[in-house]
C-alpha cells in the first residue's frame, strides 16, 4: 500500500516563499500616486509594478524579480532597508520584513517608553511595596519611594549607574542586602543575554556589557558561561541591617505590546516579612 505523498519545504525555502508573498501583497496596496508617480494608463494589477519598486528602491528589475519569485539569492540589509522605505512599511512590518529575510535591520524602530503621569499614579498607589520601571537592559527607568529601601538612593546616582545589573555586580547597597546574591546574579545575566540576542548590533547594548565586564571580574565569569533564560516571577531576601531577613515575591508586569518595557513590584512573601517591612517604611 503506497503511503501519501508529501512535500516539505526547509524553513529558509518556506521563509523566502513567505517574504515574496508578503513583498506582493504590500507592493500591490500602494498607488504610483503615493509614491510620486504618473498615473499611466490602465493597470492589469493593482498597485506598483515590479519594475517601479526597483526603479524607486535602486536595485535591479531583475533581482527584485527574483526575491518576489523566492528565488535563493543573497539579501543585504541595506537593499531590505530602501525596499522598506519604497513600500512604505509601517514599523511592524519593516520588522516582519527583516525576520523573514534573516537579517539586521540597519536602523531599527526603537520603542521608546514615556513614563506617563498614570505609570507615576501606579507606583505610588503600590507604595509600601518596592515598585520600578525596567527595560530589557534592566535600566530603572522610574520608582517609588519604598523601591529605593532595597536599592539605594537611586536620585544621587548618575543614570548609567540604575541598572540592576549594575547594582547587583558592584559595591553597592543592592548587592550588600541581597542574600542569594550568586543564583540573582547568574539569573539576571541569563535573562540579559537571552534579550540581547536582538539587540547585539546596538551600541547602547554593546557599551552596558564593556561596562560590565571591565567593571566586575564575577559578571565576566558569569558572562563566559553563555546560560541563557527567559523572564519570569520568583523570591527574593533581603538581609536588612537591624530588621533581618525579608522575603519577597517578584513580579513582572509588561507595559506594552512588546516585551521590552515591564513594571516590577515586590510583594511580602509572608506575614512576619509583611509586618517587618511596615515598621521599616514607618521609619524617616
Amino acid at each position: 500500500m503506497l503511503g501519501r505523498m508529501t512535500t516539505s519545504i526547509a524553513p529558509a525555502d518556506s521563509r523566502r516563499h513567505e517574504l515574496a508573498a508578503f513583498l506582493r501583497s504590500r507592493r500591490e496596496r500602494i498607488s504610483p500616486e503615493q509614491v510620486g508617480l504618473p498615473q499611466t494608463g490602465r493597470r492589469r494589477t493593482p498597485g506598483l509594478r515590479r519594475e517601479e519598486v526597483a526603479q524607486l528602491a535602486a536595485v535591479g528589475v531583475t533581482w527584485y524579480t527574483w526575491l518576489e519569485q523566492a528565488r535563493n539569492i543573497q539579501v543585504s540589509s541595506q537593499v531590505l532597508d530602501s525596499v522598506a522605505r519604497t513600500l512604505l512599511l509601517d514599523r511592524n512590518e519593516r520588522a516582519h520584513l527583516f525576520a523573514l529575510a534573516g537579517s539586521e535591520d540597519p536602523a531599527p524602530v526603537v520603542d521608546c517608553l514615556t513614563i506617563t503621569p498614570a505609570i507615576r499614579v501606579l507606583l505610588n498607589q503600590l507604595e509600601p511595596m518596592p515598585t520600578a520601571v525596567l527595560n530589557s537592559r534592566y535600566d530603572i527607568l522610574a520608582y517609588n519611594r519604598a523601591y529605593t529601601r532595597i536599592a539605594g538612593d537611586l536620585d544621587a546616582m548618575p543614570f548609567e549607574d540604575r541598572n540592576v545589573m549594575w547594582l547587583a555586580f558592584t559595591d553597592s547597597y543592592f548587592s550588600s542586602l541581597l542574600v542569594d546574591r550568586e543564583r540573582a546574579r547568574e539569573a539576571i545575566v541569563a535573562r540579559f543575554r537571552a534579550a540581547m540576542a536582538d539587540h547585539s548590533a546596538e551600541r547602547v547594548w554593546t557599551a552596558l556589557l564593556d561596562r560590565l565586564r571591565n567593571a566586575s571580574p564575577d559578571f565576566e565569569a558569569v558572562w563566559a558561561r553563555h546560560e541563557v533564560e527567559g523572564p519570569g516571577n520568583g523570591l527574593k531576601r533581603f538581609l536588612f541591617p537591624g530588621t533581618g531577613i525579608l522575603r519577597f515575591d517578584y513580579t513582572n508586569l509588561w507595559l506594552g505590546p512588546r516585551p521590552n518595557t515591564r513594571l516590577v513590584t515586590y510583594t511580602p512573601y509572608d506575614d512576619e516579612t509583611r509586618q517587618r517591612w511596615e515598621q521599616l517604611n514607618a521609619s524617616p
